[in-house]
């Protein structure tokens, strides 16, 4: 099963966002998702291809790299990261082994259309959050319990501190 994620939509929803602000504040908060995609998936991230914008991107960034295993494009010959996923699933051979993540109703049109899995950027994350319960983990992403003296060390961890 291939799962194609549209990054900056699965980074929005799921509020990872990197410690930097500023021009490095998008490369970070990429490299903080797919962190958690690679904790999540763990061997399946070979399967997996992220898709980001990238009409406007700087100078420098490369239209495709790997992050762990996972094949991260970048939209930079197209209008937007969803024309790159369309062209995906209409040319996949198997578009009954897609998943295909994201919120946005154009994506999981063309999913479903192909006969694709769609599934919301919030259902997503749920079952990853319950999958890694399942094997013992905390959700990487999910917010610790409201701080006690007892809790700081584990809010510095969560904010990067």
């Amino acid at each position: 099963m291939t799962l194609i994620i549209d990054g900056y939509n699965l980074l929005h929803a799921s509020g990872i966002f990197g410690a930097a602000r500023g021009p490095r504040g998008f490369e970070q908060s990429r490299i903080a998702l797919l962190d958690m995609l690679l904790d999540v998936l763990g061997d399946k991230a070979a399967d997996t291809i992220v898709v980001f914008d990238a009409a406007r991107a700087p100078d420098g960034l490369p239209a495709r790299l790997s992050h762990g295993g996972i094949r991260v494009w970048f939209a930079r010959e197209y209008p937007d990261a969803d024309s790159l996923i369309e062209e995906l699933v209409e040319h996949d051979t198997s578009p009954g082994h897609l998943v295909v993540v994201s919120s946005d109703r154009r994506l999981q049109v063309a999913a479903r259309r192909r006969r694709a899995r769609a599934v919301p950027c919030e259902e997503w994350l749920a079952e990853a959050r319950e999958l890694r319960r399942a094997r013992g983990r905390p959700a990487a992403d999910a917010k610790p319990p409201e701080p006690g003296p007892e809790g700081v060390d584990e809010w510095k961890r969560y904010f990067g501190l």
